[in-house]
């Protein structure tokens, strides 16, 4: 009897010392991804909000312990209001396109016939452009005068240096540059759907736009809203391709909010304001963020 409870403890301790020889092992795995995490990612963030508080020198050490004057400068300046807004329409255009053109894209495709995979090929290609690449290329096509799309459209417009073009033209350029990797989430949806809900749809007399209305779409929501947050957020956070084509301009039609940081931090030397501008966007993202999955809890 003794025997047997000893060996039913033994056997008891064996998954247990095992679940916990794999906890710990888990956690050493993690060990470099966190601690990439803690360098690159916690600590700057701490860092800048730690500056947000202080008056910098031209080098951005913290000089003078001021807090929160950044924050009340910052919420005074009409340059900061008028960041928003730009940044606010643009977020609106690259997300319109981008999500549009991801998903027309992945719908032409859905059906087989000669050519698709090159059609495939070339609809995900934005996807590994580089955007400063993109952006010079675009900015030899948009010239007022040797532009090709002045030629195809028979206009004379300036469509980098024209306020009412600028944002759409940078708009437009970072929507199709999302455009490549948001086609490639809506193909997986997309071949995810069953056919035998099109068949059944079909013998019920459904023709293809009820089938893309009360099929597709609905089917693809998950993918959307993820496609929609991503693209939110990269949009908020773009630059390069703003710098490259029209640094702001022309006054300050395309000066988003991380432009605006830039150009603070390392052309005016104010870094304390600069890095409460960023905490301001940190904000800004994490409440867009916040709502969009309140939303999609409550199924909008």
């Amino acid at each position: 009897m003794k025997t047997t409870i000893e060996l039913t403890q033994n056997n008891s301790n064996v998954p247990l010392l095992s679940k916990n020889r794999w906890s710990i092992n888990a956690y050493l795995f993690l060990l470099p991804s966190l601690a990439a995490l803690i360098v690159f990612v916690f600590i700057p963030f701490f860092q800048t909000l730690e500056r947000s508080l202080y008056l910098t020198d031209n080098m951005g050490k913290n000089a003078l312990f001021i807090g929160l004057e950044n924050y009340i400068l910052l919420f005074k300046d009409p340059s900061f209001y008028n960041s928003l807004f730009v940044t606010l329409n643009y977020v609106a255009i690259v997300v319109v396109v981008g999500v549009l053109l991801g998903f027309t894209t992945a719908l032409l495709c859905q059906k087989s016939f000669p050519g698709v995979k090159i059609f495939s090929t070339a609809y995900a290609l934005p996807l590994a452009i580089a955007s400063s690449g993109m952006a010079l290329v675009f900015g030899v096509m948009l010239n007022q005068t040797t532009g090709i799309l002045n030629r195809l459209l028979h206009t004379n417009i300036n469509w980098i240096a024209d306020p009412k073009y600028a944002i759409w033209s940078v708009g437009i350029l970072t929507g199709w540059l999302n455009s490549g990797m948001n086609f490639l989430f809506f193909s997986s949806g997309l071949a995810g759907i069953s056919e035998n809900l099109y068949e059944s749809a079909s013998i019920d007399g459904a023709n293809q736009f009820h089938k893309l209305i009360y099929i597709t779409i609905p089917s693809l929501m998950p993918i959307t809203f993820f496609v929609v947050v991503t693209n939110i957020i990269n949009a908020f956070q773009s630059f390069g391709q703003i710098k490259l084509l029209t640094q702001g301009g022309p006054g300050e039609s395309t000066n988003v909010i991380v432009h605006d940081i830039y150009r603070n931090a390392f052309m005016n030397y104010r870094y304390g304001y600069a890095s409460a501008e960023s905490v301001i966007l940190f904000f800004i993202i994490m409440i867009f963020t916040y709502f969009m999955f309140r939303a999609r809890k409550r199924g909008l």
